[in-house]
Order: C-alpha cells, then sequence, then structure tokens
C-alpha cells in the first residue's frame, strides 16, 4: 500500500545514507559530528596543554579565539618556569587569583553549555558558542594545572 511513500524507508528512489532536506551523505554529517566531539573528548584526555606540539593544539573557529590560545600558553609556560624560582609569597598571591579566575572560567563554561541546550541559537551563533565553549575548556584545563602546581610548591615551600 505504502511501498512508494516517500516516508517508506523501503521505497527504492529513497536513500537512506542521504538527508531528504539537505541532500547531505550521511556519512559526512556523522564526521562533522565525531570531529567535534572527538576533539572535545581528546581535550579530556590530555593532562597538561603545554606538552601537545602545536600540530595538537586545539583547532578553533574564530581567529581571535586562535591568538588569544596562543597568548594562553605563552602566558601558562612563562609561569610554569617562573613557579621554579618564585618566592613563596609570589606562588600564594598567584594561586589566589587562579582559584578565583577558574570560578569564572567555570561559570562561563556552564552559560555557554545553557545557551547550546537550548537549542534557540542560529548556526552562526552557535558556532561562536561552540567555540567559546572549547575556549573555556582549554583555559579550564591549564588554570587546573597550574594551581596544582602552585600547591605543591606551596606544600613544598612551608616545611
Amino acid at each position: 500500500m505504502f511501498e512508494n511513500d516517500i516516508l517508506n524507508p523501503e521505497n527504492p528512489m529513497i536513500d537512506a545514507n542521504v538527508t531528504p532536506m539537505t541532500g547531505i551523505h550521511a556519512n559526512n554529517i556523522n564526521a562533522l559530528m565525531v570531529n567535534d566531539e572527538e576533539e572535545d573528548l581528546n581535550l579530556d584526555e590530555i593532562n597538561n596543554i603545554l606538552d601537545l606540539g602545536e600540530e595538537q593544539y586545539p583547532r578553533f573557529t574564530l581567529a581571535k579565539n586562535k591568538a588569544r590560545f596562543l597568548r594562553m600558553v605563552s602566558w601558562y609556560r612563562g609561569k610554569e618556569e617562573w613557579i621554579e624560582v618564585a618566592p613563596l609569597s609570589g606562588v600564594t598571591k598567584l594561586f589566589k587569583q587562579q582559584t578565583k579566575e577558574l570560578e569564572g572560567i567555570r561559570s562561563a563554561k556552564m552559560d555557554y553549555e545553557m545557551e547550546l541546550e537550548t537549542g534557540t541559537l542560529t548556526p552562526s551563533q552557535r558556532s561562536y558558542r561552540r567555540d567559546e565553549l572549547k575556549m573555556c575548556k582549554v583555559q579550564e584545563k591549564m588554570a587546573v594545572h597550574l594551581i596544582s602546581k602552585l600547591q605543591v610548591k606551596i606544600k613544598s615551600g612551608r616545611r
């Protein structure tokens, strides 16, 4: 009865791998989605972003985030080197600053996650928010790593 119906998946005229509205092959859509997810998953598996080579750095859509990321890497590298020779008072001060900044990063991250979940964004807004969310995740990762190094220095300096 419905063998020629366009909604019938057994219709020989229908290619189940092509989305009807866009005509894009399903494998291409899945590859795009997996690439975004893989990058996010890889980010979670990385202990220290500063140990990565440039070719392994996270990819950002926005040029401003690429530049921001490179400045952050430089700043965090400098701070890690500085920790080795810094006085305990300076390390303690940086620890307090970074802990407070981490709260702000996590708050922004949560805001971007909630905005993305609403589903009311335009594609360009969605892309922007995804990029900003990735930046927050990267910044959070670097801040947590630095804070842990600062804690170790503070504990070893007080003994």
